[in-house]
């Protein structure tokens, strides 16, 4: 990309207070030898893109993207380095679908990551560098593109070079990677990166709604803050490693900030001039699918000058020196490339890390060591090591992402970010892969536990009762503690059992119903609210008269029986006072008198 970066680097720049600000933020970001946080987020540039950092590291790959900039008529355009196109070939209107996405994608990062502040005019900028908002706006009912957005292959000409990665699955290559979609995305970043934003159950990158959601997603890891300047460019430097995109995404971004309107899906303006072009405001050259192919303009030929050492003779006067055949050219070999410190690496090593398990919910006491080392085993320092967490699992890295980028250190080692547990137990996987490099992954296996309770107290009574074919008038509540703490969202069973002496489930007696009324005599998946407690449903008595057992049980060992009587209710004792058959007998007596 660096041929191309100096093509645009020849075109007449525009300077401002704008771009001033951009160099020097971007300047700041790149300080030398530092490290990643425990959250992930770079304390100075670790995860900023830099000359070196590889293009697959990026969401696009560092594809070309569309120069064209914002309406002449803007109250205060911002700075390119590209030559501007025409006012007419600028859209500032945003197709109605495209907008929606966009909002949508910002209020979901807003509840899941509210301190990134995420402001949705970020998403339309970069969607419409990226693809002239889908073209725009070339979108059916539900946000997929008409018809695939396709970048050119990235096969080291011209462009970096990234092998395929999805088996042409996305970009219908299976040679080399191609950046997909409206945001443009390459299938290995989109491998991670990908969310489903329409709610379809799919994970599409030629769809809109999943595009931009990714992209904010994208653009929020790290716990980037958006409203801080230098976060900003570095987000926006991730995205495409190059300055000239920084500021054309910049400039879109406080256009659209100054406002915008909503037009009809499909009526946008397709965009023109793109960043590989030889010449500002042509039409681009093939790859992108659907880029307007408009005529340009026929260019008249500069006259040229005869070099420096062919000054003309006077008519007639002899050559001072007379012609001699050429020295036949010397090749120069070309100079072999010094290696980076990634090209290098020949596998990685576990650095350390033993024994990940943790609670669900909790953050794993102990994180993710891997080592860098040559084919020799010594160290390889300052470079860049990806952590993905991989497999049927709810657990991410601090900040809320299931994917990180960690520069190793002058000993070679990476140290992931600390790795949060969710509600889903079971083993899941993370990978340690090398960015920019095609070496075995090293797997390391974590587990995430039940939470546990070792104490379950009754709030009610422990003895409840009930006639036969009736319901008991109380519901049973509990509430689970751990070391004299409160244990939310810990599993509890109940089961009414045969005896103290025999565990087993009881096929008479006390029930509990189910969706369809049928009788159960075991609950499961029931869990403590944020306070410790659980109310379980109604109990109720078949026919069969006696004494219960009702059993609560948690992970951890915390059991709890409860009484339940199943019985008619007893005979009253007569009352002497009132009842007839024992009072003194009205009768006369038969007896003579005296």
């Amino acid at each position: 990309m660096a041929a191309q970066f100096d093509r645009r680097l020849r075109k007449a720049a525009v300077t401002t207070t704008v771009a001033a600000v951009a160099v020097a933020a971007l300047s700041a970001s790149q300080a030398p030898d530092v490290t990643a946080d425990g959250n992930g987020r770079q304390t100075t540039s670790d995860n900023v893109p830099t000359s070196d950092t590889p293009a697959a590291d990026s969401a696009t790959g560092n594809s070309p993207y569309y120069t064209d900039l914002p309406p002449l008529n803007s109250p205060s355009p911002a700075p390119t380095t590209g030559t501007p196109t025409s006012p007419g070939s600028s859209e500032a209107g945003i197709p109605a679908t495209v907008l929606d996405a966009y909002k949508k994608a910002e209020s979901e990062l807003r509840r899941a990551k509210p301190g990134c502040n995420l402001p949705w005019q970020l998403l339309a900028a970069i969607g419409k560098v990226e693809s002239g908002q889908a073209r725009g706006g070339r979108v059916d009912a539900n946000g997929t593109t008409i018809g695939r957005i396709i970048g050119p292959q990235l096969d080291g000409n011209g462009f970096a070079l990234i092998k395929d990665t999805d088996d042409g699955v996305y970009d219908g290559n299976s040679q080399y990677d191609n950046a997909v979609g409206p945001m443009q995305f390459i299938p290995s970043t989109w491998a991670w990166a990908g969310r489903d934003g329409n709610g379809d159950g799919k994970e599409d990158p030629n769809n809109v709604y999943d595009a931009a959601l990714a992209a904010g997603h994208y653009l929020c890891r790290y716990d980037w803050d958006l409203s801080d300047q230098a976060d900003l460019n570095r987000a926006i430097l991730s995205y495409n490693n190059s300055q000239d995109y920084l500021n054309t995404v910049l400039s879109w971004l406080e256009h659209y900030r100054k406002g915008t309107h909503e037009i009809p899906d499909g009526t946008g303006s397709l965009p023109v001039g793109r960043s590989d072009d030889t010449n500002a405001g042509a039409s681009p050259s093939p790859g992108r699918t659907g880029a307007n192919t408009g005529s340009q303009a026929p260019s008249t030929p500069s006259p040229s000058k005869p070099p420096a050492s062919e000054k003309p003779t006077k008519p007639g006067s002899p050559s001072t020196k007379p012609p001699t055949d050429p020295a036949p050219p010397t090749e120069t070999p070309a100079p072999t490339p010094t290696p980076t410190p990634t090209d290098t690496v020949h596998h990685l090593e576990n650095a350390g890390t033993t024994g990940l398990t943790a609670t669900a919910g909790d953050t794993f006491a102990k994180r993710i060591s891997t080592r860098a080392e040559t084919k020799a085993g010594d160290a390889v320092g300052k470079v860049r090591i990806r952590f993905t967490v991989l497999g049927d699992t709810d657990a991410t890295f601090t900040g809320g992402e299931k994917v990180a980028a960690v520069t190793t250190n002058a000993s070679g080692v990476a140290v992931a970010p600390a790795l949060v547990a969710g509600e889903q137990t079971g083993a899941f996987t993370v990978r340690a892969t090398v960015v920019g490099r095609t070496v075995p992954g090293l797997d390391y296996k974590a587990t995430v536990t039940e939470r546990v309770a070792d104490t379950l107290t009754s709030t009610g009574p422990k003895e409840l009762t009930c006639m036969p074919g009736g319901e008991f008038a109380d519901q049973v509540e509990v509430k689970a503690t751990l070391k004299g703490a409160v244990a939310d969202k810990v599993a509890v069973t109940a089961t009414l059992i045969k005896s103290d002496a025999d565990p087993a489930e009881n096929d008479k007696g006390p029930y509990f119903k189910d969706a369809d009324g049928k009788a159960v005599r075991t609950l499961t998946g029931r869990k403590t609210d944020a306070e410790g407690l659980l109310r379980l449903p109604k109990l109720y008595a078949d026919d069969t008269e006696g004494t219960y057992i009702l059993r609560l049980t948690t992970p951890g060992g915390a059991v709890l029986d409860i009484t339940l009587k199943v019985a008619e209710p007893a005979e009253p004792t007569p009352d002497p006072s009132t009842d007839p058959s024992t009072a003194p007998s009205a009768t006369p007596s038969t007896e003579p008198t005296a």
